[in-house]
């Protein structure tokens, strides 16, 4: 297994959401890699959990990685966070990221959960996408 490309893959989500003009429209500059102590935002996106597999095989080292993103958002209803979560979706899967070790073979969209977050009925939408990398 390789876990050589994780920080490059991390990385080069980083720089396309923060560079992607329909997200920064929608939350400006707070979108974080590590969300900060203190006081937050109403509306925000945190890069989250990630999961990673070997894919390893004869031709050499790979890894499949499951990336959590969130939206999280104060605002009434889910409208806000959807549309905020469909930029992200459009952002990551509307071209390919250009990472600085490795090589991205691919990446897609597996699922989201939206949800309240009681007792400040904040929303929460957790995207999850499936980026499988090479180490070479």
């Amino acid at each position: 297994m390789s876990y050589g490309v994780a920080a490059a893959l991390q990385a080069a989500v980083y720089q396309r959401l923060t560079t992607d003009t329909a997200v920064t429209n929608l939350v400006g500059s707070n979108i974080y890699d590590d969300v900060p102590p203190g006081t937050l935002p109403d509306t925000y996106v945190s890069l989250g959990l990630e999961d990673v597999r070997d894919r390893s095989d004869k031709s050499g080292r790979g890894a499949v990685h499951f990336l959590t993103i969130s939206v999280v958002s104060d605002a009434a209803g889910f409208q806000t966070a959807k549309t905020i979560a469909a930029a992200i979706n459009d952002a990551l899967l509307g071209g390919t990221l250009s990472l600085t070790r490795g090589s991205l073979v691919y990446l897609n969209f597996e699922r989201a959960r939206a949800r309240r977050i009681s007792p400040s009925d904040t929303r929460r939408i957790d995207l999850r996408f499936r980026a499988r990398v090479e180490d070479n």
